[in-house]
């Protein structure tokens, strides 16, 4: 495809009807429902490239071989109710399904299995299998409708009331409690396997709603599965642009907007940022009361640590089914997965923290170079820049992160470093650089806390306006939150519309 061209003036004033800041998948998205309605879109960048967490970089010791930046498996991606409405395929994207959706290897060689197939899941977990039945079975037969309804702001009439409310209300209950339900209670292979799911929301296990991250994103294993894009997740964003350019869209990079005033003049103006960033961009137009909410907003308690490994023959996980295994979730039992979240909120870097991994090639052989396949592989750790960290909080040690993450990952398979041809750290401060929303490291925009659920920046049937006219945020900040699912942008491009058909 042609790549989006690099400029350092800005379009002409009065060029667009809409301005989109950041091309993020959400930035992305906003364009896309603007300019399918004809409207005419121009979105700005500040990096060289479009993509935001959907990035792919080369590895600087083994050619050819490609790493995801950020996100690198998409249950939300394939199963968004705005990105199913879009042809991407057209545009070159599409998801390659790994036989085994998820893994979540435990201590005696064995490990939990997500499979699509609810039955197959059921009968690996033994006498915890029917307690997932009635767990995650409802929502995995109506995921499209849970997703309709969840996947957006929550002060709004549900389309499928009898669904949000059984599968709601359940959602807003801690991970902890969900996990006393197995027959085995927490310590046996369905908490850990929900567990590993909960722990997506980057928070204590104990807080409010973080069994609606597990239930989701399991439900979604099972009704779309966890796939990949073939070639690395920046096949999302390239087919994204090029269908926005099909369109009349235009994207161009390199433009760093500190400023209302930078913009170009246009009728509605949409912002794939952080509330803080926004409350800087807007300066003096804000009221100081609205900056002020604005910059209150808080950020997750722990950040991602990333490592990218190039590693030579793959993974040699104990497990057979974890080397079936698109995804894979480390840190043992619920019980030990509880105590790692906690101490990454608590500041404290786990001896044993929570590992995510992706090995993409298990699902795209495309991936692999020779014998040589990418791994990635994330902590959580105590986040230490950005908003509510306290100053001179020194940083998380490099070292020992990365240490922990080697350590969680010989656990389950042993012989691993004997085939590492290559590593790459990505701190949170190196997040942060290069995507200015990941802010201090923190990847899912903003705490799960009760309130912030319910108001995402703030409470309101319509949570994307500003307190400026036509002017709106679309970052993961907003409802429904993070995820390569583009709803975030979507809903806030249909609130501008009103604008724009006015």
């Amino acid at each position: 495809m042609r790549l989006p061209r690099r400029r350092t003036t800005l379009p002409p004033l009065g060029e667009a009807d809409a301005v989109v800041v950041g091309a993020g998948p959400n930035g992305l998205a906003a364009a896309l429902t603007l300019a399918r309605e004809g409207f005419r879109v121009v979105v700005l960048e500040a990096a060289d490239e479009p993509g935001g967490g959907t990035r792919t970089y080369a590895d600087p010791d083994v050619p050819g071989l490609v790493h995801d930046h950020c996100a690198a498996v998409h249950p939300f991606g394939i199963g968004s109710p705005y990105l199913r409405t879009l042809p991407l395929d057209r545009y070159g994207l599409v998801w390659a399904q790994p036989e085994v959706a998820c893994a979540h290897p435990l201590d005696d060689g064995t490990a939990a299995l997500l499979h699509r197939d609810l039955d197959e899941t059921v009968a690996g977990l033994g006498a915890d299998g029917p307690a997932w039945r009635r767990l995650v079975g409802p929502a995995a037969a109506r995921f499209d409708d849970l997703a309709g309804a969840l996947m957006g702001p929550l002060l709004r009439v549900p389309r499928h009331p009898l669904t949000l409310a059984r599968n709601g209300l359940l959602s807003l209950a801690p991970a902890s409690w969900t996990a006393r339900t197995f027959a085995l209670g927490p310590d046996g292979p369905g908490a850990a396997l929900f567990g590993g799911a909960a722990a997506h929301a980057v928070a204590p296990l104990t807080a409010p709603g973080t069994t609606g991250v597990g239930l989701l994103l399991m439900a979604a294993g099972h009704a779309r599965g966890w796939p990949v894009a073939v070639g690395g997740s920046r096949a999302i964003w390239r087919a994204m642009v090029a269908m926005l350019e099909d369109l009349g869209g235009e994207v161009v990079t390199g433009v760093h907007v500190r400023s209302l005033a930078e913009l170009p003049r246009a009728r509605v103006r949409l912002l794939d940022v952080a509330p803080g960033a926004f409350a800087d961009i807007a300066g003096d137009a804000l009221r100081p009361r609205a900056a002020a909410r604005l910059r209150r907003w808080r950020h997750a308690p722990a950040a991602a640590f990333k490592l990218d490994l190039a590693v030579r023959g793959g993974v040699p996980w104990t497990s057979e089914g974890a080397r079936r295994a698109g995804t894979l979730h480390l840190g043992g039992t619920f019980p030990e997965l509880a105590a790692s979240e906690a101490a990454s909120a608590a500041g404290r870097l786990p001896e044993r923290p929570y590992v995510l991994v992706s090995q993409p090639a298990v699902a795209d052989p495309t991936r692999r170079v020779g014998e040589v396949e990418p791994v990635w592989a994330y902590a959580h750790v105590p986040r230490t820049e950005g908003p509510g960290v306290a100053p001179g909080t020194p940083p998380v040690d490099e070292a020992a992160a990365r240490g922990a993450i080697l350590g969680q990952l010989e656990r389950f398979a042993p012989g691993l470093r004997d085939r590492i041809v290559g590593v790459r750290t990505t701190t949170p401060a190196r997040f942060a650089a290069d995507d200015p929303n990941l802010v201090g490291g923190d990847i899912t925009g903003g705490a799960l806390t009760l309130r912030q659920l319910v108001a995402r920046p703030r409470l309101s049937p319509v949570p994307y306006a500003t307190a400026l006219p036509g002017t709106y945020l679309c970052s993961a900040s907003t409802a429904p939150g993070a995820g390569v699912h583009g709803m975030c942008g979507h809903h806030a491009a249909r609130a501008a519309l009103r604008d724009l058909l006015a």
